[in-house]
This record gives C-alpha cells, sequence and structure tokens, in this order.
C-alpha cells in the first residue's frame, strides 16, 4: 500500500506573511490613532468653536439625542488624533507598500515623515478657514426667505468633519509623491507623462469633497490641490531614486 505524501504548497507561505504583516501593522497604526485621539481630547472643546464658528448665529444647532454631545467630542478628538498620528500611520503604509526597505530609506522616511502631520493640519486649517466659511455661507443663503436654517448638531458636525478629514488627507499628496519616488515606484518623466490625468482625478475628487454643488466652491478646493500636486511633482525631481533590479 502507497501512502500518500501531501506536499506543503510554498507559495502559501509569503501570502500568510504578508497577512500577519499587515495586521501587524493596523495594530500599530490603530494604536497610534488610540494615543493621538487620547491627546486630542485636551483641544476638542476648542476645535469644535472653530468649526462651529463659520455659522455666526445664522443658524442653531440642536441635540437630537441623549449622547449626541459626547459622540461629536470624540469625533473631533479623532480627527486631532489622526492629525498627531499620520505620520507614523504613513509610515506603515509605506513600510507595507514597499518592503525591504534599506537602512537610508528608513533614515529618509524618518526625516519626512513630520511633514505629514503638518499637511494634515494646514490641509484641516484650510478647510476649517477658507472654504468652511464660504460653503456654509452659501448653503445658509440660499433660499433663505422660504427656510430658516436649524441644523442638527450631529449631522452638522458628521458634515463638516467628513469634509476637513478628506481634505487634510487630500493635502498629503505632496508628501505621498515624494515619497513614493524616494522609493522608486514613481519617476519624475512618469508624473510628467500623466499630469493630464492627475488634473481630472483631481477635478473629481474635488467635486467629491466639496458639500456644495457651485463650481465657485469647488475651484477653492480644487486649486490648492493642484498646487500641491505640482509641488509632489517638483519634489521627485529631488528625491527620486531608481530601485535595484531585484536578483
Amino acid at each position: 500500500m502507497k501512502v500518500a505524501v501531501t506536499e506543503i504548497d510554498d507559495t502559501r507561505l509569503p501570502i500568510l506573511e504578508h497577512l500577519r504583516e499587515l495586521r501587524d501593522r493596523l495594530i500599530k497604526a490603530t494604536l497610534a490613532l488610540v494615543l493621538g485621539m487620547a491627546a486630542g481630547m485636551f483641544f476638542a472643546r476648542y476645535f469644535l468653536e472653530v468649526l462651529i464658528a463659520p455659522l455666526q448665529g445664522a443658524s442653531e444647532l440642536q441635540l437630537l439625542k441623549p449622547t449626541e454631545n459626547i459622540l461629536i467630542y470624540f469625533k473631533a478628538a479623532l480627527i486631532l488624533g489622526a492629525i498627531l498620528a499620520s505620520p507614523f500611520i504613513l509610515y506603515q503604509l509605506v513600510a507595507f507598500v514597499v518592503p525591504g526597505l534599506t537602512k537610508s530609506e528608513r533614515r529618509y522616511l524618518y526625516l519626512l515623515l513630520p511633514l505629514a502631520g503638518v499637511l494634515f493640519a494646514l490641509g484641516v486649517a484650510f478647510s476649517s478657514f477658507v472654504v468652511l466659511p464660504f460653503t456654509l455661507n452659501y448653503l445658509q443663503t440660499f433660499l433663505s426667505d422660504l427656510f430658516k436654517a436649524q441644523y442638527s448638531v450631529g449631522y452638522y458636525m458628521s458634515f463638516v468633519a467628513n469634509f476637513v478629514l478628506w481634505v487634510g488627507i487630500a493635502f498629503e499628496t505632496p508628501l505621498v509623491i515624494a515619497l513614493l519616488a524616494r522609493l522608486g515606484v514613481i519617476s519624475p518623466e512618469q508624473l510628467r507623462g500623466t499630469w493630464r490625468f492627475a488634473v481630472v482625478i483631481i477635478a473629481v475628487l474635488s467635486a467629491v469633497i466639496t458639500p456644495t454643488p457651485d463650481p465657485f466652491t469647488m475651484s477653492v478646493v480644487m486649486l490648492p490641490l493642484l498646487g500641491l500636486y505640482l509641488l509632489g511633482v517638483l519634489l521627485a525631481r529631488f528625491t527620486y531614486r531608481p530601485r535595484p533590479p531585484v536578483e
């Protein structure tokens, strides 16, 4: 009688290792976000005051649920935590997407990634102090002779929080481009050859992010994103390093 020998498929081992690495990096990124959120709780009230300020007393905010104010407080702390944790989260993402980083590449990441928090904060500030007042002014004055604006606190804060969060993420564009160029994933020639597609993508992204359908508000969001893309292309010229061929 012959006993069948089951062969171990070696191709499964790298997949399992990648899944374990993904799990570990997700856990680390989540812990960083939780710690950032804990720190953001000390500034959440001030951040909420900034987000409510564009209403300028023209509209009233109403609590519709007993726990709504607590949930809003933690949502504001979560956004601030994302700002603080963004350098570490971006590092985990880059390290997973581009494995086998050399010592010099890791050192370069450590020097460049603090800019992630700065760019994220600039995006949140830009959306809070520039775009949001224009947007709310448009919404409050549209058919104001027929309707009186009385917003739910939960809906208003979800509306505002999602908007500033996505603008903050979009402001990471130049840093992501510079990092990918440094790691040899993309080259300046590829970026110059696909700039038309980048303009279309930015236009679609601006339309999705912008909460109002008017082209003026969309342009207010689109123009800085185009400038950030051009900045990323410029940075790519200085940071690009072709990756050595895999033997």
